[in-house]
């Protein structure tokens, strides 16, 4: 039997690069059903209908608070969210369940729930022989990661829907992605699917209940990490790292390797990294020039809104151009880093200006009153107000016509000047004038079918600038500041109107670990670019994580918390506790933040997180963090992640936060824990360090000595905000950076003994940059530590 099954992107952001953790008999099921893989290569997504018809149904998921759940809740399917009662109910009258992972943000996800479970026939089947399970990914990502490794081991690939059907004890037999509602050419539909996979559970009980065994059994084997007996890798894990990213550029539009292209901050964190190591040489050269061209590039295209400011997910063409349009919380905080790093590095205002546009955006549109980021925006929204169908982009996207109507005044001050002869139009040049030139409008459409094969983006334009604004301004005969000038009202007048369609929809699920990136984002943007009000928009997130997404008696983070309709948070009956990525991510966020605000609470509580991560999650026998705490009978197999995709992985970040915490607290242990951490890694990080450019980062650090800089000065003082502005305007990523006030209660103080014996010099403001906390000589001028810091 064969199925339609859409090959997505991995769940990471990238193509897996095992080919199959199981056996091949295992994959051949022994020659069950198994879904054969029809590639399919998706640029850009399709419609469907949507009504706004009042429910008929509803089941459980409408108790749920999670926005992916909700979405589902008056389906004629009797959907269960993840639980010990579907689980029961399964093992009491014996059915497979059907298990459907999803986001609320997902496209197909959408799809799939038009076409299949809103359809009443579907669902009878569905409710007759099934026990259904919907899970939001973004809430359970232990869930969907034991199973999304199912699916790439049999498949070669995976997405979302992810669609699994499971024995009563959970363990997986049969998996696919979306599939379509109907039988087409000689492929099941899902209704045929749903029916043949009910009837094996009929006849060959037995033989898929041991097939689940054996399937879980070689996961589990498969995916195990353990000690190699190895060392930690030398400098070829860098130097491969830098060869396989270099390969792989496009030289002309940034990006690495071809259509779709993805941002992938960790790529950037790496070639920065190496740049800071040697950037006297061709290769450190390299290394920058590849990523500032790259973040340059995505800066100019359609993958940055240019009206409603923020990046979208993704590009599905070679040129940053046509987006895949929904915008992820995880996106903005690390794009938001790196981009404040390009500026420490380049000096060069246009990365200050997308750091900023980047902040704009979240603020205004994912942040909660009370502090935290919410989720995600939505690619699909109606195109209007009577629309029955909601599209992709709809929301981002503009006709020329649009244009020309809403930009018809002309340039202020150029009611002298003429087009050149080579533009179309009026005498008189227009604020339409400039802005087509600008951002590439097309009477017909900037986009090609190749990229819009649904017909979708049919005479709309995506907005992406392909020449210089010397260019435009040349071609409209005016000045570059009035060029400037004029394309700023353009913008802001197209942001009106914007604000006048329906939107798309917002995911006010608020998760700890992204909005741990996100606090990274503003603590590392007011470090560079010295605004204080973006170190308190990210003292604010920190202070409602600790308020809503911890439990102070356990010392535990919870990994979620939900919007109420009356604007306060509230949480489900069972609040999900936290797992690794939302202990690691929270702890960087805390370290930037320190080292942002000079707060030794931050830096006490990551420490404390720390020392609570290491307990749940850390493997004492083959070293490294499994992404789930033990004794969770549901998580049949207990996995550590291995790879850097669109999130980093959480050992990766891991190894760094121990390295810094290290060197923060003079503490061994945490240093043996990361040298740990990366031996077991080390095959890996000597074989394909592009899988984890992260860990490289963090090998890199601990490979070099890290400096200690210490501020002794008055926290208020005028000299001391200098001295700190002097460390901040450098890119040092191997550095350690304290404010040492005189306080001798304070954490820091109890903790490191070096500091109460630093005094200020002449009772000013004094800087001490240290190895091993062995200090050189201690300057009280921004010119003298400039001189450190610039010849160590």
């Amino acid at each position: 039997m064969s199925s339609f099954f859409i090959r997505c992107l991995t769940a990471n952001g990238r193509q897996a690069f095992t080919p199959s953790l199981l056996p091949r008999s295992l994959v051949k099921h022994s020659g069950l059903f198994t879904p054969r893989s029809y590639l399919i290569n998706r640029t850009m997504a399709t419609g469907g209908d949507d009504t706004d018809k009042p429910p008929k149904h509803e089941n459980r998921l409408a108790k749920e608070m999670s926005p992916y759940l909700l979405q589902h809740a008056h389906n004629p399917v009797d959907w269960y969210p993840w639980g010990q009662e579907a689980f029961d109910k399964a093992k009491a009258e014996n059915k497979l369940i059907f298990l459907s992972v999803g986001y609320s943000t997902c496209h197909w996800c959408h799809v799939m729930e038009r076409e299949s479970f809103e359809n009443i026939e579907t669902g009878k089947i569905m409710n007759k022989h099934f026990i259904s399970i919907k899970v939001d990914r973004e809430e359970r990502p232990d869930v969907d990661k034991m199973y999304m490794t199912f699916i790439q081991a049999t498949q070669g690939g995976g997405g979302w829907p992810m669609s699994v059907w499971l024995t009563p004890d959970l363990k997986p037999v049969v998996g696919g992605t979306y599939f379509p509602p109907k039988d087409h050419f000689g492929r099941p539909g899902f209704p045929t699917i749903l029916s043949r996979i009910a009837k094996m559970w009929e006849e060959k009980r037995d033989q898929l209940n041991s097939q689940g065994t054996m399937i879980i059994d070689a996961l589990m084997q498969n995916t195990a990490v353990k000690k190699t007996g190895q060392s930690i890798p030398g400098k070829e894990s860098q130097d491969k790292c830098y060869s396989q990213l270099e390969q792989s550029y496009d030289e002309q539009y940034g990006g690495f390797g071809q259509a779709p292209k993805f941002p992938q901050p960790v790529n950037f964190n790496f070639l920065f990294q190496l740049y800071a190591s040697e950037a006297s040489s061709d290769r450190g050269m390299k290394c920058m020039d590849m990523a500032l061209h790259t973040l340059k590039m995505m800066a100019r295209g359609g993958i940055h809104d240019h009206i409603s400011q923020g990046f979208h997910r993704y590009s599905t063409d070679r040129f940053w151009h046509v987006p895949h349009f929904e915008k992820m919380l995880y996106d903005q905080g690390q794009l938001a880093v790196t981009y404040a790093i390009a500026y420490q590095i380049s000096k060069d205002e246009l990365y200050a200006d997308i750091t900023r546009d980047i902040l704009t955006y979240v603020s205004r549109d994912l942040s909660d009153k009370n502090g935290g980021f919410y989720s995600a925006e939505d690619a699909d929204s109606f195109p209007n107000e009577t629309a029955e169908q909601r599209k992709e982009g709809s929301f981002c996207v503009w006709t020329e016509k649009d244009i020309r109507r809403l930009l018809s005044d002309n340039v202020a001050g150029s009611d002298s000047v003429k087009l050149s002869d080579n533009v179309a139009g009026s005498d008189s040049v227009k604020l339409s004038d400039v802005f087509v030139k600008h951002y590439g409008i097309s009477q017909s459409g900037n986009v090609s079918f190749e990229h819009d094969p649904h017909g979708e983006l049919q005479n709309q334009n995506v907005l992406i600038i392909r020449g210089e604004i010397e260019d435009t301004a040349s071609v409209c005969n005016l000045d570059r500041t009035t060029t400037t000038e004029a394309l700023a009202k353009c913008r802001n007048i197209l942001y009106t109107e914007r604000q006048k369609r329906p939107k798309p929809h917002l995911d006010s699920k608020m998760i700890t670990s992204w909005n741990g990136l996100m606090i990274s984002g503003f603590a590392k943007a007011g470090q560079a670019l010295d605004s204080e009000e973006y170190t308190q928009r990210a003292v604010r997130a920190a202070n409602f994580v600790k308020k809503h997404m911890y439990d102070k008696a356990s010392g535990c983070l919870l990994r979620s918390c939900y919007a109420g309709q009356s604007g306060d948070i509230t949480q489900i009956s069972v609040p999900i506790n936290g797992f690794v990525d939302d202990y690691a991510y929270l702890i960087r966020a805390l370290l930037d933040l320190y080292e942002a605000c000079y707060d030794e609470a931050w830096l006490e509580w990551a420490a404390e997180l720390q020392s609570k991560q290491d307990e749940l999650f850390w493997d004492s026998e083959g070293a490294a963090y499994f992404t789930v705490p033990d004794g969770d009978s549901t998580i049949l197999v207990r996995m550590k992640e291995d790879q850097d995709g669109a999130e980093p992985s959480a050992n990766s970040v891991s190894a760094m936060n121990l390295l810094r915490l290290a060197n923060y607290l003079d503490n061994k242990n945490w240093l043996d824990k990361a040298e740990a951490l990366l031996t077991v890694f080390g095959e890996r990080l000597r074989k394909i360090p592009i899988a984890l450019p992260e860990m490289v980062c963090a090998l890199m650090y601990q490979q070099s000595t890290p400096k200690q800089i210490i501020i002794r000065g008055d926290r208020d003082a005028e000299d001391t905000k200098q001295l700190l502005e002097c460390v901040h305007s450098f890119y040092i990523p191997n550095k350690v950076l304290i404010l040492a006030d005189g306080n001798a209660e304070s954490f820091l103080y109890k903790t490191l003994k070096v500091l109460p014996t630093l005094e200020m010099l002449e009772n000013k403001a004094t800087a001490y940059v240290c190895e091993n906390y062995a200090c050189q000589l201690p300057v009280n001028t921004v010119a003298e530590l400039e001189r450190l810091l610039t010849n160590p």
